[in-house]
């Protein structure tokens, strides 16, 4: 058989049920779609006007027009834009996937008026067909700019596959799209339900979407109810002004029309990015806590807006989650949107808005440090523990991130802060690494005895209480060449204990290996100069304050065992030697041995497994203390 050239064919009913089931995720989204629709209308008619004045009919009064009736079950949504040509109404409303605003923008660039064409949203040709999700029938009557009120043309059609068209008479230009509503979707009839719409879509639209609402007016007996046309969107996209044009004042309020925050932000972030990606950017960061962000999903995102209207509420493509305290918009036209203009498809263009804001972001916060510390105090207080979260997720700006960083430490007066730049500007030139210690509190890390050896030496110890230091300080490594280390690890301390002593305590060492079957293993150490002794963790190994904070989450992790490092310097050690090697079968040394562990227990911020038996050693010891002085 001669090979025969086909072409595909569409059920029509199955596909316009593909794109008003599945291509929109909720069906609120329809009266975005079809505002934006009627907004790009009065666009095109702007723009065919410079050309054709009589297009404009007079009316220059642009506005979109939102009419329930409620006796009717109607939503009217009408325009008084371009209007359609009943051609035109074949071509765009009876073929799917046909958009009336890609051949519009054709036809400008042909006859070479691009740069003067107007922003349209319209891409695709299929937003139209949103109506159906919450209509099942749906009229349009449409008239074309330039044209007599005669030729206008009605449009309807069920959904289903099929539509009637019939000339019709409208005496003013533009289209009326009237969604007779189903049953369960009567809620869009409601005034407050399409102004909410309104607001979170369509707020910051060019043009004005108006609606007719009873309001009372006068006073006392003449007091009466009035119909009047309300405004519904602000219309005050205040990102796409130059910031020298917009006042402090007007970023405050919106700012807290945003975010519902009742305080103005810390600072204000607003730039517009050109070069081959043209966006705008207005973002702030807040200058406290909401009351609510500590129990929200850890979710980041900046709104996303094509040409004023609403595509994603949260865009996590250009902020990471560490920067979610970050509130704000982007706009940009020439980001890919899916079909639906819910979604954003992959883009090189992506990655180049989210560094670019990244980078603001950093670099506005390592200004507020450096300019206005006390501001920036106050934020750090609120979001550190957030901005942290980048030390492992944003390899990138690791060190910017490093930077911005506050810390207590043992040389700084209770409530003071440095940062990392000054610990190394102070750092002895002898001491090569960045010492820190995790904790519950700075009051008790101050009392620690893994401070001892440091202060010996002059060195200071970042104190760190903040839950996440136990992630994030690992995954930061180093700082400035400088090698980040736990002070309560047995790699951040080399012994130095001379071989004479070493051999001298070998038998004791080994007996409390044996008494002790809760540690790994017992040393020697030089790091203690006032305790006796201590536990510390494997260069590896779990730290009490990790399996404390895992106990509190829930975590069993088990019986974690670390090494206990006494002091042959300590009297009390010293003592327990002479008397291990006296008798090592003296009944009191397994008490003494025991005393040593749940001290370095206790140090460590842990607690003791049998406080009873640990009080009633105590007690013993002090029985026995105070006969002798008595007996003395």
């Amino acid at each position: 058989m001669p090979t025969e050239t086909l072409e595909f064919k569409a059920e029509l009913k199955q596909l316009l049920h593909l794109i008003t089931h599945s291509l929109y995720s909720d069906r609120e989204i329809f009266l975005r779609e079809l505002i934006s629709n009627a907004s790009d209308a009065i666009n095109k008619v702007r723009f065919d006007a410079l050309a054709n004045a009589e297009k404009l009919e007079g009316d220059t009064n642009w506005k979109i027009k939102l009419v329930p009736d409620a006796a009717a079950g109607t939503l009217t949504i009408s325009d008084n834009g371009i209007g359609m040509t009943r051609q035109e109404v074949i071509d765009n409303l009876g073929t799917v996937a046909q958009s009336g605003t890609r051949a519009f923008l054709e036809a400008a660039q042909k006859t070479g008026r691009m740069s003067e064409a107007p922003g349209l949203i319209g891409q695709f040709g299929v937003g139209f067909y949103s109506a159906f999700m919450v209509a099942d029938k749906v009229t349009v009557i449409t008239r074309a700019a330039g044209h007599p009120p005669s030729t206008a043309t009605k449009w309807e059609s069920d959904g289903q596959g099929t539509f009637s068209i019939e000339p019709t008479e409208k005496p003013t230009r533009g289209t009326d799209v009237i969604l007779h509503l189903k049953n369960d979707a009567k809620e869009f009839l409601e005034p407050w339900r399409l102004r909410t719409l309104v607001r979170k879509f369509s707020d910051f639209l060019e043009h004005p979407v108006v609606m007719d609402v009873e309001k009372e007016v006068g006073e006392g007996d003449n007091k009466r109810k009035e119909t009047v046309e309300e405004t519904l969107n602000s219309r005050k996209a205040i990102w796409l002004r130059h910031k020298s044009e917009v006042k402090r004042e007007e970023y405050d309020e919106f700012y807290k029309s945003l975010t519902h925050d009742s305080e103005a932000p810390a600072e204000v972030i607003h730039y517009a990015g050109e070069g081959k990606t043209e966006f705008k950017v207005l973002c702030f960061i807040p200058a406290r806590k909401p009351w609510s962000f500590d129990f929200e999903e850890p979710v980041a995102g900046l709104k996303l807006y094509v040409q004023r209207v609403l595509i994603m509420d949260r865009c996590e493509q250009v902020l990471p989650t560490y920067l979610r305290f970050v509130k704000g918009v982007v706009d940009s036209n020439d980001l890919p949107l899916n079909v639906s203009r819910e979604m954003l498809q992959q883009n090189p263009l992506l990655e180049i808005i989210h560094k670019s804001v990244v980078k603001n972001i950093l670099d506005t916060l390592a200004g507020m440090k450096n300019i206005e510390f006390d501001k920036y105090l106050n934020f750090y207080k609120a979001f550190g523990s957030v901005l942290k979260e980048g030390l492992s997720r944003d390899w990138s700006n690791r060190e910017k991130i490093a930077d911005l960083l506050l810390f207590e430490s043992a040389n700084t007066p209770p409530g003071k802060f440095i940062t990392l730049a000054e610990y190394v500007e102070k750092m002895p030139t002898d001491q090569k690494e960045i010492v820190y210690l995790i904790g519950e509190t700075a009051e008790q890390l101050r009392n620690s005895p893994y401070l001892e050896a440091y202060r010996a030496k002059g060195q200071d110890v970042l104190l760190l209480t903040d839950p996440i230091d136990e992630f994030a300080l690992p995954a930061l490594g180093e700082y400035k060449g400088k090698r980040l280390v736990a002070a309560d690890r047995t790699a951040t301390h080399s012994s130095d204990i001379p071989a004479e002593t070493q051999k001298k305590f070998e038998s004791l060492l080994q007996w409390l290996k044996q008494k002790l079957p809760e540690v790994a293993d017992v040393r020697l150490t030089s790091r203690l100069t006032e305790s006796a002794a201590c536990l510390v963790a494997d260069a590896y190994g779990m730290s009490a304050h990790m399996e404390r904070l895992l106990e509190r989450m829930g975590r069993d992790t088990g019986p974690v065992k670390r090494v206990l490092e006494i002091n042959p310097q300590h009297p009390a050690v010293e003592v327990i030697r002479q008397l291990h090697d006296k008798n090592a079968a003296e009944a009191r040394l397994e008490g003494y041995a025991r005393l040593l562990y749940e001290q370095a227990v206790i140090a460590e911020g842990s607690k003791v497994t049998d406080p009873v038996a640990f009080a009633k050693r105590i007690n013993e010891l002090i029985t026995r203390d105070a006969q002798s002085v008595i007996s003395a």
